[in-house]
């Protein structure tokens, strides 16, 4: 499971490098497509794209003072596909409990409904 810094991270380089091929990225372009409230350091970059390279989700070809030349591995893939799919899944389990809960007040309301009729004349 990654940090959110990373993962947005890698979703960017994601981005970047479509196709599985290498791609040079610039540290600047990476920095100033996070959103404001995790912006970084290029030191910090470094240490999170050394993260990703060491757990085998990205592969650093070069890595030179202001850009990176990197593809994204499978496993980079799988882990942000995998993301994907348990958003869907939130997403579809809050749906039915939503249904769920509408269609259990209705027959609640119904069945209150019913009793306060019965017991007002």
């Amino acid at each position: 499971m990654l940090d959110t810094k990373t993962n947005l991270i890698l979703k960017i380089l994601q981005k970047e490098c479509k196709n599985g091929g290498y791609k040079v990225v610039d540290k600047a372009d990476i920095i100033s497509a996070l959103p404001s409230k995790y912006r970084i350091d290029e030191e910090e970059l470094d240490h999170i794209i050394t993260f990703l390279e060491r757990s085998e989700c990205i592969h650093v070809k070069y890595d030179d003072d202001n850009v990176y030349c990197l593809c994204i591995l499978p496993l980079g893939n799988q882990i942000t596909e995998r993301e994907e799919k348990n958003k869907k899944d939130k997403k579809s389990f809050f749906n039915f409990y939503l249904i769920f809960f509408v269609f259990f007040s209705a027959i609640l309301g119904s069945i209150l409904g019913n009793i306060i009729a019965r017991f007002i004349p």
